[in-house]
């Protein structure tokens, strides 16, 4: 059976980007999982996928003898395993994984493109990011950007050639399962539960946003045009009003991550003192929060392809997102949700009022916003059309898929 190494930088990726593709990998591969500590997440990995989870340190800074360090290990690692395949995700483990995977003469080395952080990078910065990129792309004998988006900005910087690159499917690096995350999943006195517990009234907007609480997700932004929202509104007659107008609230699900990204003390300041806005950290299940709330706030500058705004849609909820790749490709305007330019907390805050306002816009991308996630991203045919191309890669290469 040809094997199969998948790896990404943290475990996290395996568990909640990758959840549940690598168990369906091994039934056509001998699957085998590398990332770096916590040990437990990796044993989490183990017993859910079915798969071997190894432990290379990887650290998501620039540290060089580090990952000198960790090249080596991986290098051993590949040339134990002889793995036909290696599939790295994230970008220090797409280059580290790469360079090792390259040194070590494995046939197919693919690397997963799931957003570039050097597009936010300056001066020296971005031209170290730019050359390691280079590296990766040049290690690896295929590229994946999971949106169209990334596809063509990549083609644009040089990094690689159009024969080496390809979007799998419709975008996104698992899909999302439509039966997990589904309305139907939390019942009514789940919500009426959670609600009580975050002190939410039955006339509350409740806007969420879910992710990392850092800079370049549009946190500072978010938490400007929340609190700049107007109590009073001008009525115009192509708008239709909620009765009685509902007061907002800004829930706020995931971890600071002061140390890479910090937000603004202004902002670290209005979260903290303002009672509207409601944070409880890094949830396992974001399908409860989801289910109280009512339309997802995601002003990021800078995505791959974003699980939660498909999970959100899964919900049933629109998105007020920003005109960036992916982001623009889950979201059709005035469809499933509203497109805002980036880095623009006054768009930001007339989308929130828009749908705050306007009760037939907001009944609309509501009652679109799950159809138009099902139709082009459910988990499985991502999975399917992955599969797909590994099979094709092998009998390009001359292996038969009936050895496996």
């Amino acid at each position: 059976m040809f094997k199969l190494v998948r790896v990404t930088t943290v475990p996290v990726s395996l568990n909640v980007l990758l959840n549940g593709q690598l168990r369906f990998m091994n039934k056509f591969y001998k699957v085998l999982a590398v990332s770096s500590g916590p040990e437990e997440e990796l044993i989490e990995v183990e017993k859910r996928e079915g798969v071997p989870a190894i432990q290379v340190e990887m650290t998501r800074a620039i540290t060089p003898i580090q990952d000198l360090k960790a090249v080596w290990q991986l290098y051993k690692l590949f040339k134990k395993e002889k793995p036909t395949l290696v599939h790295t995700h994230t970008p220090k483990a797409g280059t580290l994984g790469m360079l090792a995977a390259k040194l070590a003469g494995v046939p197919h080395r693919l690397h997963t493109v799931a957003g570039l952080p050097l597009l936010e990078a300056i001066g020296l910065k971005r031209s170290l990011l730019d050359i390691v990129e280079k590296i990766t792309y040049r290690c690896a004998t295929r590229i994946y950007p999971n949106s169209k988006g990334l596809y063509d900005i990549i083609l644009a910087q040089g990094y690689c050639k159009l024969n080496k690159i390809q979007v799998i499917a419709n975008g996104s690096s698992n899909g999302v399962d439509t039966s997990h995350f589904s309305p139907d999943q939390i019942n009514n006195d789940q919500k009426k539960a959670l609600r009580k517990e975050l002190d939410l009234n039955d006339d509350d907007f409740v806007f969420i946003f879910i992710g990392r609480l850092v800079g370049d997700k549009g946190i500072n932004e978010l938490v400007s045009a929340f609190s700049s929202h107007r109590e009073c509104r001008a009525v115009t007659s192509s708008t239709t009003y909620h009765s009685p107008l509902p007061t907002h609230k800004l829930l706020l699900i995931g971890s600071l991550e002061a140390h890479l990204d910090p937000l603004e003390p202004e902002t670290l300041q209005e979260i903290e003192s303002n009672p509207k806005i409601l944070t409880v950290g890094f949830q396992k299940d974001v399908r409860p929060y989801l289910a109280i709330s009512h339309a997802l706030a995601f002003p990021s500058y800078r995505e791959g392809f974003p699980n939660v705004v498909m999970q959100a849609g899964a919900m049933g909820l629109p998105s007020i997102v920003t005109d960036i790749n992916g982001c623009n490709e889950i979201i059709i305007p005035n469809i499933n949700g509203l497109i805002i330019p980036p880095k623009n907390s006054e768009a930001l805050a007339d989308a929130m009022q828009l749908l705050m306002d306007d009760t037939d816009l907001y009944q609309q991308l509501k009652s679109n916003a799950r159809e138009k996630i099902t139709s082009r991203f459910e988990r499985q045919q991502v999975w399917d059309a992955l599969l797909a191309e590994y099979q094709d890669l092998l009998k390009e290469s001359g292996l038969s898929t009936s050895q496996s």
